[in-house]
Order: structure tokens, then sequence, then C-alpha cells
């Protein structure tokens, strides 16, 4: 590994994570509803999306600005009441609609990554 890979590793990993958290959070949602700490261990437990309270719960805050949860506080039987997140129906829609149009940018995204590029034929230019 060259000096500074993993920077740029950690880079990469963390424009990635920006760009899919919020629907991962949406369908962390879709079957329950569920409170910020659990959200965190989720993500944290997939390796590849773990995150800090101080990106999950500004997020969660802007997913209720934008009716997309709701929030309800529930008696916790080891500790305070906990703030519970529910999807509403425009944030199921919003998942559904991420769900539908993720395949084919996952694909895209594998091509470029997996196929050669070889030079354009007129110019000598990559492709």
């Amino acid at each position: 590994m060259e000096p500074g890979d993993s920077t740029k590793q950690a880079r990469a990993a963390a424009q990635l994570r920006k760009g899919v958290l919020e629907y991962c959070v949406l369908a962390l949602m879709r079957d329950r509803p569920r409170y910020g700490v659990e959200l965190l261990q989720a993500l944290e437990d997939s390796g590849a999306l773990a995150t800090s309270q101080g990106t999950v719960y500004p997020l969660l805050s802007r997913l209720r600005r934008d009716d997309l949860v709701t929030t309800t506080w529930q008696e916790s039987t080891s500790g305070p009441p906990r703030r519970y997140y529910a999807l509403t129906e425009s944030g199921r829609a919003a998942l559904e609609e991420f769900t539908r149009v993720w395949p084919g940018f996952r694909d895209a995204v594998d091509t470029f990554l997996t196929t050669p590029h070889p030079a354009h034929p007129s110019t000598g230019d990559p492709a």
C-alpha cells in the first residue's frame, strides 16, 4: 500500500456512505419503528456504513423536517424514554423510489469499475 492510500480509501468510503446513508436508515425503519442507538448499532454491524451520532441524529432531524419520518417517545425498561422513528407514507415512497433506481445505478457503477474502456477508435482518447 502506498503512503496516503488509507486516507484515499477512507475518503472514498465516506463519499459513498454520504450518498446512501439516508436510504439505508429509511430501509432500517421499513418494518418497524427504531430508536437512534438501534439505528447506529445496525449501521455499525454492517461495517461499511458505520457512522457516528453526530451524523445520524442530524440526518434523523432532517428526515423528520422533510416529513419522511415521524417520532414518538416510548418508555424504556433500561433507562430514559427513547425517541422512536417511523416511516411516513412520504418516507416509504422515497424508499421505494430509491429501491427501484438503485439496481441500475449500482450496475452502471459496476460496469465502469470492472469493464476495460479502450481508447476511442477515431481520436485515440479514452472513451
